[in-house]
């Protein structure tokens, strides 16, 4: 049988001498793996590069068979970033947390389209906006495996405003006034997570830390502990890079 799709590529690793397994994005067959043989030569060393977009065919005998898979890469987003490690940064992590996150061969169109959104962010969006369309990339990551914040209401009173904290048991949003007794044992939840704007008046850096760190936080819960791993090294080296080199380029810092 076989297939074509529309994919990002997540990652490839060498395989015997002269071939790798590459895994796939797919838009209408999940995260996907397959056989590029020859990877090694100089013409198809490239397609393995994490972030490409690519049309992808793969075949096989049996649909739960590893297959080959023959790439056609239709836009090469890491080669934009090249001098630019925060972007790429971002782009590693979205890719490597997607690969560890996303269960085999199980259908997420909508992590496929947002990841082409921020994908496209990167490119089209100042340094004041794509970090936080990492984070609600993250967010959406974890709906869709089932793993979704509450961030609506109050979990101890049901009203809807000045929503600060996120409880660490329940992933439900709590008010100041009812987390204030209990905030050294609830998450921060930055405002801009709760109306969805990337305005760059609107988004620090310790805005986008505390984003990363809730969602990290439930990420390590719900999966990479289940997984009895860590997580990946390319989210904690975008992490490092907001903490200690981006940090002066992001309005509004305090």
């Amino acid at each position: 049988m076989d297939w074509t799709d529309e994919a990002f590529v997540l990652g490839a690793r060498r395989h015997g001498e002269s071939s790798a397994v590459v895994q796939l994005l797919t838009l209408k067959h999940g995260r996907h793996a397959g056989l590029i043989s020859g990877y090694i030569s100089v013409s198809k060393r490239g397609l393995g590069e994490p972030g490409n977009f690519v049309q992808a065919t793969w075949r096989g005998r049996l649909p739960e068979h590893l297959g080959r898979v023959k790439l056609e890469v239709i836009k090469s987003y890491s080669s934009l970033f090249l001098n630019d490690p925060g972007r790429l940064s971002a782009l590693s992590s979205a890719c490597a947390v997607a690969e560890m996150v996303l269960p085999e061969r199980q259908i997420y169109p909508g992590v496929f389209n947002a990841t082409r959104v921020l994908m496209d962010s990167l490119i089209n969006n100042d340094n004041s906006i794509w970090p936080a369309v990492y984070v609600h990339w993250e967010l959406g990551l974890l709906t869709e495996v089932g793993f979704g914040l509450d961030l609506l209401t109050c979990a101890a009173t049901g009203v809807k405003t000045n929503l600060t904290y996120v409880s660490p048991k329940t992933g439900r949003a709590v008010s100041q006034e009812a987390g204030l007794k209990y905030h050294s044992k609830l998450l921060p939840l930055p405002s801009f997570l709760l109306n969805g704007h990337t305005n760059k008046l609107n988004v620090s850096t310790s805005d986008i830390i505390d984003g990363l760190s809730l969602t990290g936080y439930f990420l390590k819960q719900h999966v990479f502990n289940q997984l009895n791993r860590k997580a990946p090294g390319a989210r904690e080296r975008l992490i490092y890079f907001l903490n200690n080199k981006f940090s002066t380029n992001l309005p509004c810092d305090k």
